[in-house]
């Protein structure tokens, strides 16, 4: 394994350990609440209500990667790629990805960035859990990308713990009702900050977005650390925790014209990687050259996946969590 120094840390090859618990029941936010809400539901009021919204599967388009076929543009399937353990090149992307490590002992902070180069927007992909859009619906991500035949993953917004928020994936709209800062991803390879309360789904499709997330902060704006970002809190509904403090976290960055960042940081696990605040996790993507970068969801729903691996270590115990959707690279 090769080691190389940066003044951001090491950069240590990615030993991509296998995921756990396929096969099993994925582990979810709705899993968590579970046993509260289950045990309340036979009161009825407003237990009966919180358990049909947060464990009932509620689905509202099924097939969803047939109805996003006709939304893709006419891009050629890629010839096989090229890949390494850290790498992947083909006609159509290229990805490398580096594993992180700053720090020792109970200040060590490990974190895995995947640098990415796409010849088209639209090969930069969303996929949902069971292909189904609804609320509650999940998967671990490594099922998800292995059904849409992903090379790279992250976990994405976890749209479906939500029923706020503009929902456009694949070029076509899910979701419109605007609550909070998202990120808009354009056809054009362009990617920006946006009010979802200032605009609406049909006004972005028509000016090009390819993909739109409903989480956030935006941490990067400009190529600098956006202020403020401590104290935003995403979501206030039953189950959520804040996202301030060290936690893990997944981002996504944008460089230049078709240039992303896709970056996990593990968490929550003394001696291996605490985490970081919202603040050090910007200053990630500043160091790494991003003009804009956006928050996705955090915590155990952490997780990077490449050619069916699981590359990061979730609360270091290398097990994912069930979430609802993914942002991928198709092959």
């Amino acid at each position: 394994m090769t080691t190389t120094t940066s003044p951001k840390g090491t950069l240590v090859q990615s030993d991509a350990p296998a995921p756990e618990g396929r096969g099993q029941r994925p582990v979810g936010r709705r899993a968590l609440l579970g046993g509260g809400l289950a045990t309340l539901l036979a009161a009825g009021g407003t237990a009966g209500w919180a358990a049909n919204r947060y464990l009932v599967d509620h689905v509202e388009v099924t097939n969803a990667s047939t109805q996003q076929s006709t939304a893709i543009e006419a891009v050629q399937a890629a010839a096989s790629g090229t890949t390494t353990a850290t790498s992947y090149s083909s006609d159509t992307a290229t990805i490398g990805i580096s594993k992180v490590v700053t720090g020792s002992g109970t200040d060590q902070v490990t974190y895995f960035v995947a640098d990415i180069t796409v010849s088209d927007a639209t090969i930069v992909k969303s996929a949902f859990a069971n292909d189904e859009f609804g609320t509650n619906i999940i998967a671990y991500p490594s099922v998800i990308a292995e059904q849409a035949g992903a090379v790279l993953a992250i976990n994405g917004d976890y749209y479906g713990f939500r029923d706020t928020g503009i929902e456009i994936r694949n070029g076509v709209i899910y979701r419109d009702a605007g609550a909070r800062q998202g990120l808009a991803f354009y056809k054009d390879g362009s990617m920006k900050l946006y009010d979802e309360t200032a605009t609406n789904a049909k006004t972005l499709l028509a000016q090009g977005v390819w993909q739109t997330l409903s989480f956030g902060p935006g941490i990067v704006a400009g190529g600098k650390v956006v202020l403020g970002i401590e104290d935003v809190e995403v979501d206030t509904n039953f189950g959520n925790h804040s996202i301030q403090g060290q936690q893990p976290r997944t981002g996504i960055g944008w460089i230049g014209e078709n240039h992303l960042l896709f970056v996990a940081v593990d968490g929550r696990s003394a001696g291996y990687s605490r985490g970081v605040t919202m603040t050090e996790f910007a200053e990630i993507f500043v160091g790494l050259g991003a003009q804009v970068a956006y928050n996705l969801d955090g915590g155990g729903s952490t997780a990077m996946i490449f050619n069916g691996n699981l590359v990061n270590n979730p609360l270091g115990k290398g097990q994912e969590r069930g979430t609802s959707d993914i942002l991928y690279v198709a092959g």
